[in-house]
């Protein structure tokens, strides 16, 4: 599981497609402290008039490819001035509570979509941009998408990007053992028995970290019980006794039955949370499968050795189900602070990273596949998104259109709740607790953390 608030998936997939970072460039990022300030100032004979704070989370090509893009919009807007603040993931949601929290935060903020319930609990802790709707390309966002950045009927933000769990297979491996990839539970269970008699007990047909792990076997809950941990729509343990207890005992399954490698497993070869592409196992072939974002299908497939196929599988529903359980959120939002000071001057900037043809040019697939339309459909006529993340967003899509997956509670997200629930289902992994107990723990504990949160 990554830290815990970290929005899994989207900052580990800033690659930029448009091409290599220079040398010099790429050593200049990587030797930049933890914040790097970046201002773009007014041009001499300008009125001074005080510069626009955007600040962000990412990799070195996120940041570079949102330099060149700030620098544009600097051309397109010569009266606006631009702060850039940016650094790495670890750190961010600290700093960005201390900064809120002081009145101090940035104009324009990149944020998580889950950490709107943390900052504006009733819609007023940040701006409300409905006043500025004429400044905002909400002709290109699905009304669904727009509805995703409100709060108590505030829009306090808009998508950059949608991300979902999917489930990516090394087809290589499962030739070797002698089985098509997965098409349902029923098959995914087959296959550990399979892997380990005919490719050793090293090898595993599916891994992932805990948290990867927690978040199938919910699926899995979703699809029989109807329900995920917490209720989507108020802040409620949502899972009866049994449902809980099915939670527990399905992860426990995927490990028992050698289907998914386990806690203790991967936190002995030398790193719980290591992500899988830069697990040995995985580059070698002996681990063949990983629930993840699908914003991250690049990495997966960048350290496979050659010869080695990824593809996307089906993902495995019970039969009847209403509810996929596949897990999906935007994977960032743009949000004005609450305390800036030239909002109008901040909802320009956005609007201009979200859809503006130079933008999206600029920053390609930096946070990841463009919810805006005309950002999308431009990257697809320059031939930018790869052949099997567009197939992952295809999948989504018709997932989404179906009513099939439903937003999680953000709650859910909250640093706190994750970490409870990962403290919950560690003690499984150890075998420290009996499934009943810790089923218990998560229906009790976690509505006892929910009442301290909302």
């Amino acid at each position: 599981m990554s830290a815990p608030g970290r929005p899994q998936g989207e900052f580990r997939s800033a690659q930029h497609e448009g091409g290599p970072v220079s040398l010099t460039r790429r050593s200049a990022l990587i030797a930049a402290p933890a914040l790097a300030l970046g201002l773009v100032v007014p041009r001499r004979g300008q009125a001074q008039t005080p510069a626009l704070r955007f600040t962000w989370w990412g990799g070195a090509a996120r940041h570079q490819a949102t330099l060149a893009a700030l620098a544009r919009f600097r051309e397109k807007n010569p009266g606006i001035a631009v702060k850039a603040e940016y650094m790495g993931f670890n750190g961010y949601l600290e700093r960005l509570t201390t900064q809120i929290a002081g009145r101090s935060e940035a104009d324009l903020m990149q944020i998580n979509w889950a950490w709107m319930a943390m900052f504006s609990k009733r819609g007023t802790g940040l701006t409300d941009l409905d006043p500025y709707r004429a400044l905002l390309p909400l002709d290109q966002f699905d009304p669904a998408e727009i509805a995703m950045g409100r709060r108590a009927g505030k829009l306090n933000a808009l998508p950059v990007s949608y991300s979902a769990r999917v489930m990516l297979w090394n087809q290589s491996a499962f030739q070797r053992a002698g089985l098509p990839l997965p098409r349902n539970w029923d098959e995914l269970f087959a296959a550990g028995p399979v892997f380990r008699q005919r490719l050793g007990p090293d090898a595993y047909p599916l891994d992932g970290e805990l948290y990867d792990m927690v978040l199938l076997a919910q699926a899995w809950v979703q699809q029989r019980h109807g329900t995920a941990f917490l209720d989507p729509a108020t802040p409620r343990v949502a899972m009866d006794a049994e449902a809980a207890l099915d939670w527990v005992r399905l992860y426990r399954r995927l490990v028992n039955e050698h289907v998914a490698t386990s806690l203790p497993l991967r936190a002995s070869l030398g790193g719980a949370e290591k992500p899988t592409e830069q697990q040995p196992d995985w580059v070698q072939g002996r681990w063949a499968g990983n629930y993840t974002w699908d914003s991250v299908i690049g990495l997966r497939a960048s350290t496979l050795r050659p010869g080695e196929t990824l593809a996307l599988g089906d993902f495995p529903t019970l039969p009847e189900s209403k509810d996929s359980g596949m897990f999906g959120r935007p994977t960032l939002m743009y949000a004005v602070g609450r305390h800036c000071r030239q909002p109008e001057a901040a909802v320009r900037l956005a609007a201009f990273l979200l859809a503006d043809p130079d933008a999206a040019q600029l920053l390609g697939r930096t946070r990841g596949i463009p919810s805006a339309s005309g950002a999308m459909a431009q990257l697809e006529r320059e031939g930018r998104i790869p052949p099997l993340e567009r197939q992952a967003y295809e999948q989504v899509r018709a997932q989404r259109r179906a009513g099939r997956i439903v937003l999680p509670q953000p709650l859910f997200e909250h640093p706190r709740m994750q970490k409870f629930i990962r403290e919950v289902f560690e003690t499984v992994a150890y075998g420290k607790t009996t499934e009943a107990d810790a089923a218990a723990r998560l229906r009790r504990d976690g509505q006892a953390l929910l009442q301290r949160l909302i």
